[in-house]
């Protein structure tokens, strides 16, 4: 019997009613906000043909404004998911060690980083340091401050995912590397470390469209990013409603895309640990969430 049965029961006539309807409900509810969405369009002159026509008849729509944010984006996110999976991985191993005050400081730094505001800390690095600072050219201020305020905040996380995945593995992994005349360290390093990141590698992927995401904070810091694009797109010509909406499709596309990714991943981990191949799967989102 599998653990969904045994937590809850199989919803009999009346609970199925119940939810058809709720469902119903919901559709309705959709499809009246759609309905308002577009009948306040159209009201206001937003959904003529001239304004949409330029993203399939002028190809600078693409390649001055909407391609090249689409690479700012993708540039920081990619730098900064390096970034963060080296910060989380050190720091989720401080956090796992054996010495006090590693696990003091360990745990001070990334508790710190984790109730920060992503964007705060943007506009801190920005008009705090990088701005001012001489040893970095202005070109590449808004570019350090996103991806700096990015490694900080999501390593945080990953260093709470990677803590929280060794905890959740089984106590007997520990010992039985202990008892082959392994160290502490090499027990953590060699047992328990690659079976916890095998088992968060969805939550890892997971954590990675968050970053994506977020990179749309770098317009506050100036940073020329695909919502900045769009931004200047509809300024120059005068369809900023539709830009949006274009941008917003496009990081749907891409967020869906990781999303998917993550599912296949995840897949693919269950069937090798029904297989026998792998750790049982490890309850480690919330827990580093919390």
């Amino acid at each position: 019997m599998s653990t969904e049965n045994v937590l809850f029961d199989a919803p009999g006539p009346r609970a199925r009613l119940r939810h058809n309807v709720l469902t119903g409900v919901g559709v309705l509810l959709l499809l009246g906000g759609l309905w308002l969405v577009y009948s306040k369009m159209s009201e206001r002159n937003q959904l003529q043909g001239y304004q949409w026509s330029p993203f399939v008849t002028d190809s600078a729509v693409w390649s001055d404004y909407l391609l090249p944010g689409l690479w700012e984006t993708i540039k920081a996110a990619l730098i900064s998911m390096v970034l963060a999976g080296a910060y989380g991985l050190v720091f989720g191993m401080g956090r796992l060690s054996h010495l006090t005050w590693v696990r003091w400081v360990s745990g001070v730094v990334v508790e710190f980083f984790r109730s920060v505001p992503v964007l705060l800390m943007m506009v801190f690095f920005f008009f705090g340091w990088f701005a001012t600072a001489t040893w970095l050219p202005n070109q590449y201020a808004p570019l350090a401050a996103v991806v700096l305020g990015l490694t900080l905040y999501n390593g945080s996380v990953i260093a709470e995912l990677v803590r929280s995945g060794v905890h959740s593995l089984p106590a007997g992994q520990a010992e039985a590397g202990l008892s082959i005349g392994l160290s502490p360290g090499q027990t953590m390093r060699s047992i328990q470390l690659p079976q916890a990141l095998r088992a968060m590698l969805p939550a890892l992927i997971g954590q990675l469209v968050v970053i994506l995401k977020d990179t749309a904070l770098g317009t506050i810091v100036l940073y020329p990013e695909l919502l900045t694009a769009a931004k200047t797109l509809g300024s120059g010509y005068a369809n900023t409603v539709q830009a949006y909406l274009v941008v917003a499709l496009v990081y749907i596309l891409i967020n869906y895309t990781l999303t998917k990714v993550a599912g296949f991943v995840d897949g693919r981990v269950k069937r090798r640990q029904r297989g026998g191949g792998g750790a049982a799967p490890l309850p480690v989102t919330a827990a580093a969430e919390g």
